[in-house]
């Protein structure tokens, strides 16, 4: 899609940036997309983090292949 553009397009496209935002506004629209991008950057660029442990009384799934224990639960036989 973006193989075809030459740089009339992209002249075309700038003329219209700046009839769209104004070229005092400009500026300040280049420093927030390069803070955006100075973001993302750091972002794509962080290890993961480990998986939180789930709080305890609430079931967490088994893996696949594994079997699940009963909870163990205090039942009163008949007497």
């Amino acid at each position: 899609m973006l193989q075809n553009l030459t740089g009339w397009h992209a002249l075309i496209i700038l003329a219209i940036v700046v009839l769209i935002f104004g070229a005092a506004k400009l500026p300040a629209l280049a420093k927030s997309v390069g803070q955006s991008m100075r973001i993302l950057k750091t972002e794509v660029a962080e290890p993961v983090a480990e998986p939180v442990a789930a709080p305890v009384g609430h079931p967490v799934a088994a893996p696949v292949g594994h079997p699940v224990a009963a909870p163990a639960t205090a039942s009163r036989q008949p007497e």
